[in-house]
């Protein structure tokens, strides 16, 4: 099922378990993925920045992707294909479209200067992944040091018809959103999917000002899943109350550097995957900082009581 501008919902980004010893952990990939279908996600995304995709090898990469693909065949799933240079980053994705992936992801790199060179780069990336292979365009200035003012975006969109949607995580974001669909329905651009990352950070009003849903990760992607559909049905109030309840929670993780340690310890905490281990390098956890992460966990369970225990 290529990939799309009408897609929606959520696509949580999948993280990449991991046994203490560095193997890739296949049991809890297909646990996962059996907990993202269930929970209601309506596609995947594998080898983000959060998956620790560059500290796999490519047959790793590709294997993995594979695997997720397999477990899931009726979630469109998005493969991260970013890479140095243009060859490893086709190769990539020729092999997951040949496995069945949806489309894949392009972040740009940091060496992008000038919009000319923004709009160059995606017109020579989707070039060489192949005009057919569906595209997702990555706006994540904080990470990747390349700012893309709307008009930016744009002409991305307009020059290859092959992007379909925008993976909008600019921070502050929320009239990005607001400038793009004024576009559209004014005819003055095409349409695209909009989904969000940041870890869900703004994911309430994100939705309010047209964006279709998510494609983040965060510990509790049922939750997300639960605001996109709330705020779809025009339930305005609940979507905000549930969403604020998990805001600490979301904050604490979106520190930079232990921010995916905090992930992967709520996620095995809920059983979700089998250890919270990270391939080297990584920032662990302190002691104190799983105490923190568990008091908010004890906080958030008056609320939702999802935070109090195991999945299964």
């Amino acid at each position: 099922m290529p990939l799309d501008h009408t897609a929606r919902g959520v696509f949580p980004i999948a993280p990449t378990p991991f046994h203490a010893d560095g193997r890739v952990d296949l049991a809890s990939v297909d646990r996962m993925t059996d907990f993202y279908v269930a929970t209601g996600a309506t596609g995947l995304t594998v080898l983000g920045v959060m998956g620790e995709a560059p500290k796999l090898d490519g047959a790793e990469a590709l294997d993995l992707a594979t695997r997720f693909i397999r477990r899931a065949p009726a979630l469109p799933v998005v493969v991260g294909v970013s890479a140095p240079g243009f060859a490893a980053m086709r190769a990539l994705a020729r092999a997951a479209m040949d496995a069945g992936a949806a489309g894949v992801m392009i972040a740009p790199p940091n060496t992008l200067r000038t919009d000319d060179q923004v709009v160059t780069y995606y017109a020579q990336a989707s070039e060489a992944v192949g005009a057919d292979v569906p595209v997702v365009l990555q706006d994540y200035p904080l990470t990747f040091s390349v700012v893309m003012a709307p008009g930016v975006i744009r002409r991305i969109v307009e020059a290859n018809p092959s992007v379909v949607m925008l993976k909008h995580e600019d921070w502050p974001g929320l009239e990005k959103i607001s400038a793009l669909r004024a576009w559209e329905g004014a005819g003055e651009m095409r349409p695209i999917s909009i989904l969000c990352g940041n870890g869900g950070l703004f994911l309430d009003f994100e939705c309010e000002r047209g964006a279709d849903g998510a494609m983040t990760g965060y510990a509790f992607p049922d939750m997300l899943i639960d605001v996109v559909r709330l705020s779809a049905a025009g339930e305005r109030d609940a979507a905000h109350d549930l969403f604020d309840a998990h805001l600490p929670l979301l904050r604490y993780e979106q520190q930079p550097n232990v921010g995916l340690a905090v992930r992967k310890y709520v996620m095995a905490r809920r059983g979700i995957i089998a250890s919270d281990a990270q391939r080297k390098p990584a920032s662990p956890m302190s002691a104190a900082a799983r105490a923190e992460v568990e008091y908010l966990l004890g906080r958030l369970a008056r609320r939702d009581p999802r935070a109090a225990g195991r999945i299964g």
